[in-house]
């Protein structure tokens, strides 16, 4: 298997088909986008590809969106999508590199251990003239047994500890304008800033046209930043989808696994007892 969380477009062309081998289009949009996934899905998508939404694979009882669903809940989920937790299982997004991290990240805490990101995602499938079906997936259903792996999620009281004790360096993926609390955030209800003693890494730091910058280059946005990829990370972000970009750039420069805080800057800035800060990190 790959060592890198990142398998290529001729890895993944060379094995369609074979048994084991699962691809999931894990797409998903911020509303103002304007985009939808499941729609873009059945036009086109990866032949034997099946759609992950982030929005009903989630606790539904959570007022927070696309909160983790219980391990019961997922493996119901992943068994109806043909996947079990011994597939080797390619995540892809419609936008290069946006939401698939996630979803690879919420695969590997449900107990999945062979889950990668295809490199540049459906636009370098496109772009390459790599074939395509369309249509509404069907796919057999497999057995997933899941296993939550509580050490990999962050709750509100372990970001506060963090960023109390410095056990932890707590990365916000966010737009540096929404971290220093100058642009609005795009869910109504929630203050502007950020923790502090957070640190801004935006998402969009760490990639170019769509696919993970280089590791000498993602170092330096690191370095720039004052994360240390060699200390623990908790990364954060507005709901706990471009975190998980930010995850996957860290374990690209050899880092260990970031913690994803999942209710993130939806949870954070929300209450009414959590300090929020402007301007620049500290």
């Amino acid at each position: 298997m790959p060592l890198s969380p990142l398998v290529s477009t001729e890895w993944l062309a060379s094995r369609l088909g074979e048994a084991g081998v699962k691809v999931v289009d894990a797409s998903w949009y911020l509303p103002t986008a304007g985009r939808d996934a499941a729609a873009e899905f059945r036009a086109e998508h990866i032949p034997g590809a099946v759609f992950f939404d982030i929005d009903t694979i989630s606790d539904r009882s959570s007022p927070l969106p696309h909160m983790l669903p219980t391990a019961e809940e997922f493996a119901k989920a992943a068994g109806a999508l043909g996947i079990a937790e011994t597939d080797t299982i390619v995540v892809y997004d419609g936008a290069g590199l946006f939401s698939a991290p996630r979803v690879r990240w919420t695969f590997r805490v449900m107990g999945a251990e062979n889950v990668f990101v295809l490199d540049g995602g459906l636009p370098k499938w496109k772009a390459e003239g790599r074939p395509l079906e369309s249509g509404e997936a069907k796919p057999a259903s497999a057995v997933f047994h899941a296993r939550l792996d509580e050490a990999a999620v962050a709750a509100l009281p372990d970001v506060r500890a963090a960023l109390a004790n410095g056990s932890a360096q707590v990365v916000d993926a966010r737009p540096g304008d929404r971290f220093r609390g100058e642009a609005p955030e795009p869910r109504p209800g929630l203050r502007a800033g950020h923790m502090p003693g957070a640190r801004n890494v935006p998402f969009s730091d760490v990639l170019k046209d769509g696919r993970l910058k280089s590791p000498a280059d993602l170092a330096s946005v690191f370095a720039a930043a004052g994360v240390d990829p060699e200390k623990p990370v908790v990364a954060s972000c507005g709901s706990g989808v471009s975190a998980a970009v930010v995850g996957l750039a860290l374990e690209t420069v050899g880092a260990a696994p970031a913690r994803i805080y999942d209710g993130s800057w939806a949870e954070w800035g929300a209450r009414e007892a959590t300090d929020v800060v402007t301007g620049p990190a500290g």
